[in-house]
C-alpha cells in the first residue's frame, strides 16, 4: 500500500518561523527603513531586511541577495556579530525553501561565528534565535526548544522566539504547549504571519471554519507579492484538505500570478489538477514543483501519483531520488515509502528512533503505527493510529490507516466508520488509497439493523457553535471552537487514553 501525505502546511509554516527569526536580525541590518521613508527605492537586500522586520516573506531573489549582501559586507567587518546572525538566519530560510541541505552547515557556520563575537552569556539573543530555527529545519526539536526557551527567559516579550518554539513543540508532540505559545504570539504581534499561525492553530484542532477565516486573514494582510502568495498557498492547502480541489487551485493559480514559481503553489495545483481528472497538467506541475523544492514528502506524493497511472518506472525514479538525496526531516516520508514500497521492518526501525529521540508529532505517530501494521503488527499499531487521530487534526490520510488497522483487527464497526470518514474529509486524499478506502467500504458492507442508532450514525454532526462544548464527528474529537473553554474537546493535550510506549 502506499501513502500520500495530506499534511501540506507544515513546511510553509516551518518557513513563518524562519522568518520570524531573521525579522528579529533584520532591525539590526536596516534601521533606516523603519519609521521613515527611504531617499532612494531599496534595493532587493535591504527589501528582504524590510519584509522579514515586518514579519512578512521576502521574495526568493530579494534573500539570495541578502545573503550576497552580508557575505561580502563580513568579509571586510569579520567582527560584525548581528550580521552573522542575520546571514545564518537567511542560509537556514533558503536552505528550507529550495530543499538544499548544503545551506545549513553554513547557517550553522554564521550562527556559530555570531556567538564567538558575542555570546549567548552576554545577551546574543538573535544568534541564539538563529540556532533554534537551524535545529527545528533539521528536525532536531529538543535542542531548538532549548535555545527558544532561553530567549523566552531572557526576554518574554520577545515575538520572535514563539514561532520556532511553537515548531518545536509540535515536533516534540506537545499540542498544549503549541497552543499556549500561539496564543502568546498574537498577544504581542500582528501581521500575515501570525494570523498563518493561529489558521494551524485551529486546523490542528480541527476547528476547519476558524482556520480558513485566520488564513483569509493572513491574505488580506499581506502586503508584498511573497507574503501574499504564501498566505494564497496556505489557503489554497486547506481547502484540498477539505476536498475541495477546484476551490484550491483557484487559491494556488493566484498566488503564483503573484510569484509564478511559487513552490508550495505549484505542488498544491499538482495535486489539485490530478483530482480534477487533469491528469497530464498535474504531472507537468509535479515536474516545475520538484525542480524548485524537491522536499520528501513531495517526492513521494508525485512517485505514488506515476504509480496510480501505471507509469512503475517514473515512480520508482523519484523514490529512490528520496532514498538518496539525504534531506533533514524526511524521517516520515522515508518510513511511509519503506513501508509501503519497500521493507515495512526497516520503516518501523527508523521510524521507532525517531520517536525515541522524542519527535513525537501526529504525523510521526501515524506513520509508525502504519509501518507496524505493514509489518504485521496491528494491535500495537492501533495505538499510535489512535494518538495520531484523536490529536484534532482531521486528516484522510490518518482516518484511512486508522480503518485499515481496525479492519486487520476485526474491528468492523470502527473499520468501516474511520474508511468512511476518511472519504467525508477529502475523497481525493490519494490516487492510489482513496480507491482502496472504496474497496474497503464496500467489502465491509452495511451495519446490521439490530445496532443502536448511535452506533450507526455514520454522518458526522454540524460543527458547533464556539463555547458550546458540543458536536462531534464520526469518530473524531470535539469541534468546540476557539471560544469554548479551554480544556474542552479532545485537542491538543487532552487525547483519549494514555501515549502508547515506544
Amino acid at each position: 500500500m502506499s501513502a500520500m501525505k495530506s499534511e501540506n502546511v507544515s513546511r510553509t509554516v516551518l518557513a513563518c518561523g524562519v522568518g520570524a527569526v531573521l525579522a528579529a536580525t533584520a532591525l539590526l541590518y536596516v534601521p533606516e527603513l523603519v519609521g521613515r521613508t527611504p531617499e532612494r527605492a531599496p534595493g532587493p537586500a535591504e527589501r528582504a531586511a524590510s519584509a522579514a522586520h515586518a514579519g512578512a516573506s521576502a521574495a526568493l531573489p530579494d534573500l539570495v541577495a541578502l545573503i550576497g549582501d552580508r557575505e561580502r559586507w563580513l568579509k571586510v567587518h569579520p567582527d560584525d556579530d548581528a550580521s552573522w546572525a542575520v546571514l545564518g538566519a537567511a542560509y537556514t530560510e533558503r536552505g528550507l525553501r529550495r530543499a538544499d541541505p548544503a545551506d545549513l552547515p553554513r547557517a550553522e557556520d554564521a550562527l556559530k561565528r555570531s556567538l564567538a563575537v558575542l555570546p549567548a552569556g552576554r545577551g546574543n539573543l538573535d544568534a541564539q534565535l538563529g540556532m533554534a530555527a537551524l535545529a527545528n529545519a533539521r528536525g532536531d526539536f529538543g535542542t531548538a526548544k532549548r535555545w527558544g526557551e532561553q530567549v523566552r527567559k531572557a526576554s518574554p516579550k520577545r515575538w520572535s522566539a514563539y514561532p520556532v518554539l511553537i515548531d518545536a513543540y509540535e515536533g516534540l508532540g506537545d499540542y498544549k504547549a503549541a497552543q499556549k505559545a500561539t496564543e502568546t504570539l498574537a498577544d504581542l504581534h500582528t501581521g500575515p504571519a501570525v494570523s498563518a499561525r493561529s489558521a494551524r492553530l485551529y486546523r490542528n484542532r480541527g476547528w476547519r471554519e476558524d482556520a480558513g477565516a485566520a488564513a483569509l486573514d493572513a491574505v488580506a494582510l499581506a502586503e508584498s507579492g511573497a507574503d501574499k502568495a504564501a498566505a494564497l498557498a496556505r489557503l489554497g492547502d486547506l481547502a484540498w484538505e477539505r476536498g475541495e480541489p477546484a476551490e484550491a487551485l483557484a487559491s494556488y493559480d493566484t498566488a503564483l500570478a503573484l510569484v509564478r514559481d511559487d513552490a508550495p503553489s505549484l505542488a498544491g495545483r499538482a495535486r489539485s489538477l490530478a483530482a480534477l481528472g487533469r491528469t497530464e497538467q498535474a504531472l507537468h506541475a509535479w515536474q516545475a514543483a520538484l525542480a524548485r523544492q524537491p522536499l520528501p514528502e513531495l517526492l513521494l506524493e508525485a512517485g505514488e501519483l506515476y504509480e496510480s497511472l501505471g507509469r512503475d518506472g517514473d515512480a520508482r525514479t523519484l523514490y529512490e531520488r528520496l532514498r538518496t538525496q539525504r534531506l533533514p526531516r524526511a524521517e516520515v516520508a522515508l518510513g511511509l515509502l519503506a513501508a509501503d514500497h519497500g521493507d515495512p521492518a526497516e520503516a518501523v526501525r527508523l521510524l521507532r528512533a525517531e520517536w525515541a529521540r522524542g519527535h513525537r508529532s501526529v504525523r510521526v505517530a501515524d506513520a509508525l503505527g502504519w509501518a507496524l501494521y505493514r509489518s504485521g503488527e496491528p494491535k500495537e499499531a492501533l495505538e499510535y493510529a489512535k494518538r495520531a487521530n484523536d490529536e484534532g487534526l482531521r486528516s484522510a490520510l490518518f482516518a484511512y490507516h486508522r480503518g485499515e488497522i481496525e479492519r486487520a483487527l476485526e474491528e468492523g464497526g470502527p473499520a468501516r466508520r474511520h474508511l468512511a470518514e476518511a472519504l467525508r474529509i477529502n475523497p481525493y486524499f490519494s490516487p492510489l488509497l482513496a480507491p482502496r478506502a472504496k474497496e474497503a467500504v464496500r467489502a465491509l458492507g452495511d451495519l446490521p439493523d439490530e445496532l443502536p442508532k448511535d452506533v450507526r450514525q455514520e454522518e458526522p454532526r454540524k460543527r458547533a457553535e464556539p463555547g458550546t462544548g458540543t458536536g462531534t464527528g464520526a469518530g473524531t474529537q470535539a469541534e468546540t471552537g476557539p471560544g469554548s473553554a479551554p480544556g474542552s474537546g479532545s485537542g491538543p493535550g487532552t487525547r483519549a487514553g494514555g501515549a502508547p510506549k515506544a
